[in-house]
């Protein structure tokens, strides 16, 4: 099997892409399903805490995310802090997932939004940039109901999307129409299943 790290910066159409190649036949794996799954569990509850504060809490008892965002998008240090808190969580899950997957013929496809920032892109095979403009982020997440000052925030955070574009193997355009983007999805996994294949054919490549 393949494994290949899918990143972008925010608002520029990871998930849509993800689901582009899933229809195709790649298993997609979701870093950011698993951090919510992950924010749920007792254990890393009581680390945010720990490194936030009781106010990470919600009246409910569920981590306030909205409190968590504000505190770690203006706070380098302690976002950092978080990211390697459960940065190495969501790997091993990433990890217990692709170990059950027998077909070696399979291409998986992780979205990692971090993948530079994180120094991750060594975990895989291949790894491909979805780019956009940043108007076209930027409108795409006002119509999802982010105001552009959160969305500024986050995009601040994140390394610079033309060198995120220079580090990947291969890169996405995603600033036009869903078939364009379409096309472009489909001739890369044609490109990963084809080298795969010779891989695999080779004995280099192992399940």
């Amino acid at each position: 099997m393949m494994k290949v790290g899918l990143t972008g910066n925010y608002g520029m159409g990871k998930s849509s892409v993800a689901a582009m190649f899933s229809r195709l036949g790649a298993l997609t794996i979701d870093s950011d399903e698993i951090v919510a799954s992950l924010l749920n569990e007792e254990s890393v509850k009581g680390r945010i805490m720990g490194l936030l504060g009781v106010k990470a809490l919600d009246p409910k008892g569920s981590l306030d995310k909205k409190y968590i965002a504000q505190r770690v998008f203006t706070n380098k240090a302690l976002r950092k802090e978080l990211e390697a808190l459960i940065h190495p969580l969501v790997f091993h899950t990433v990890e217990c997932l692709m170990k059950k997957v027998r077909d070696r013929n399979r291409i998986i496809i992780v979205e990692v939004p971090l993948l530079f920032e994180g120094g991750y892109q060594n975990r895989f095979d291949r790894t491909i940039t979805v780019c956009a403009d940043r108007k076209t982020a930027l409108s795409r997440l006002r119509k999802s109901g982010i105001s552009q000052e959160d969305a500024l925030a986050r995009l601040r955070n994140q390394m610079d999307i033309r060198t995120k574009k220079r580090l990947a193997d291969y890169r996405i355009e995603n600033s036009g129409t869903r078939r364009q983007t379409e096309a472009q999805v489909r001739e890369i996994y044609s490109l990963l299943v084809n080298e795969n294949e010779r891989l695999v054919s080779k004995g280099q490549r192992r399940s």
